[in-house]
């Protein structure tokens, strides 16, 4: 600021002195003794100046406050600010004025809103509406109970004509908002009881909602089946009513499902993910697209793996309020409701899923024989295919794990059957590599995943190939545990000459309470410029050619899973068969 002062002050005072005739230069000769006068002068001013503002510099810090005196200042100004009436309403005014002492004409229904000071006969429904969020905003339960008494009481019989239902469902979430149930109750009431044929579905979801923010499960439920039932089977689902009714039940039991999950109350989840799988094939019948419903499986995901993990460390138990039959891992719940809607295929919602169904994978063992197999004590799914086919790739796929199986580009490089534990106790493979004894049990959803051997292309005699096929077929047929064959097959080609073989072999030896099923690999391979809307597909002649090889060999019936390893294509639909091994 100094530095800056003796910058600008000398132009500014010889500007001052010849503007007010203190002196002129014209008086003056152009010489050394006139340009030192000129500069004396301006010095000594400035000189002036500086000292004044060191003086008020001194003074301030001379007449700076201590500590003490300082938070003795902030307490009065608070006591002050305390006892001032600034910015607060003056209830006991208003009351004299509610009870007509203050301005007569003025009714017990007048509000504390200047804007909207009163409700009559001449107030439009914009005005409720507006008094409605209003006394939201500012948790104004006076208001609230008199928008209420003039709504159900007072209002002619004409008033707001087709919106009074909307404004009742308004007043109920904003009752709601505020905690006050007995308000919400009357005015649920009376809307169902008088304008249930005009209620709208996004009002019946946002009602769902807020009965839920104050735990109202039962009165959620109800709303739900009486004004978000679902449109009869016989009426046309692709118009716009029915998609927008079927889009918000979608929603509101996504809402009941996330909370409850959240809030460790997992049977009344179980309950939502129930509904939700009947209504995801409903969905698709409507003509409804993942865009169209933007269902939060992400948050459903989320709360089902945190009240999972909640449930195995003993903090969070099923309701007795409610009889569902609970699996394995809450998540598979969330699963099953998934694999029925459009699928959006998001990498971060799949993300979550897989690691809350497999946290934990180890290797095992690797057997040659059924001697050396693991004890059979959990469910199990093998993987098998010819070599080159993409079933490591696939493996680790489901499994979100890197190199869980070995990748290669040498085909044939599986040269056993490599057992790999799920969700098995903590540190268990201290107990595999150096036998230490760990306390603890595997997880309810444990099972294994068995990689078996590719044939055709394993640099192997003859004679190891042979015992190899012999082996499966012991596996397959003596294995109890055994609950899914996933045979891989190359959706480019179709079944090759080794496919066929591995399909009859199974064909002869597959028992009844083994599920087979044929997962076509390397889908996005036919399709040019992969995108998220497609993200693989497989020809109309390798889909002919699979089922008629299939059917020849008494696995016609068997479901086809098209896959991509790279592009994730399938995930869900695997994840659906583990479940059967989980759940063993």
């Amino acid at each position: 600021m100094a530095l800056e002062l003796r910058k600008t002050l000398p132009t500014l005072l010889i500007f001052f002195l010849v503007t007010n005739d203190v002196f002129s230069f014209s008086t003056l000769k152009p010489s050394a003794l006139s340009t030192r006068l000129q500069a004396n002068v301006a010095s000594q001013i400035i000189a002036e100046e500086l000292g004044n503002e060191k003086d008020e510099i001194a003074q301030k810090k001379k007449s700076k406050l201590t500590r003490p005196e300082r938070k003795a200042k902030e307490r009065e100004a608070k006591a002050r600010r305390k006892n001032s009436n600034h910015r607060k309403h003056d209830y006991a005014a208003r009351a004299a004025m509610l009870r007509g002492k203050v301005s007569p004409g003025e009714g017990r229904y007048d509000l504390h809103s200047n804007s909207i000071s009163t409700l009559n006969k001449d107030s439009s429904a914009d005005d409720v509406m507006k008094a409605i969020k209003r006394a939201q905003n500012l948790h104004d339960v006076h208001d609230m109970r008199a928008i209420e008494h003039f709504l159900l009481e007072k209002a002619p019989k004409n008033f707001a004509y087709g919106y009074m239902g909307s404004i009742l469902s308004r007043l109920v979430v904003a009752a709601l908002h505020l905690g006050e149930q007995k308000l919400a109750r009357k005015a649920l009431d009376a809307r169902q009881a008088n304008y249930l044929q005009s209620a709208r579905p996004m009002e019946s979801a946002a009602i769902i909602r807020g009965l839920l923010r104050v735990h109202n499960v039962s009165d959620a439920f109800h709303v739900l089946e009486s004004e978000l039932a679902l449109p009869d089977a016989s009426l046309e689902l692709k118009t716009e009513e029915n998609q927008e009714l079927i889009k918000h039940r979608a929603r509101s039991l996504a809402s009941i499902a996330s909370r409850h999950f959240f809030e460790n109350e997992f049977s009344y989840a179980i309950q939502a993910c129930k509904l939700l799988t009947e209504i995801g094939p409903i969905v698709r019948q409507a003509g409804l697209s993942a865009e169209d419903v933007k269902m939060p499986w992400e948050r459903i995901v989320q709360g089902a793996a945190q009240c999972e993990s909640n449930r195995r460390a003993g903090k969070a138990i099923a309701s007795d309020d409610v009889d569902v039959e609970l699996p394995c891992n809450l998540v598979y719940a969330v699963l099953g409701a998934m694999t029925t809607f459009p699928s959006d295929n998001d990498d971060r919602t799949y993300e979550i899923l897989s690691n809350s169904l497999i946290r934990r994978v180890l290797f095992v063992t690797g057997a040659v024989n059924m001697q050396g197999c693991p004890t059979a004590d959990r469910g199990e799914v093998a993987f098998i295919g010819r070599s080159n086919v993409g079933k490591s790739s696939l493996v680790n796929m489901i499994t979100n794990r890197k190199s869980l199986a070995y990748t290669s580009k040498t085909p044939g490089k599986t040269q056993q059957f490599n057992f790999f534990a799920v969700n098995d106790k903590p540190e268990k493979i201290r107990e595999i590599k150096y036998g230490d004894e760990i306390k603890g049990e595997k997880d309810l959803d444990s099972f294994y995943i068995v990689d078996l051997p590719g044939f055709g292309f394993a640099k192997v005699p003859e004679k190891q190939r042979n015992e190899w096929s012999k082996f499966m077929s012991d596996y397959v047929q003596s294995r109890k545990t055994l609950k899914v064959v996933f045979h891989l097959v190359d959706s480019r080609h179709g079944p090759t000459s080794e496919d066929v073989k591995i399909l009859k072999q199974l064909g002869e030896v597959v028992p009844k309470r083994v599920k087979y099923v044929v997962i076509l690999t390397k889908a996005d391979k036919n399709v040019k410029g992969v995108a998220k809307k497609n993200q693989g597909k497989v020809s109309r002649s390798v889909m002919e050619s699979l089922r008629k090889t299939m059917k020849e060999n008494k696995l016609g019936k068997a479901p086809v899973i098209l896959s991509s390893a790279d592009t994730a294509l399938g995930r869900d639909d695997i994840w659906r068969y583990l479940r059967i091994a989980a759940e063993s």
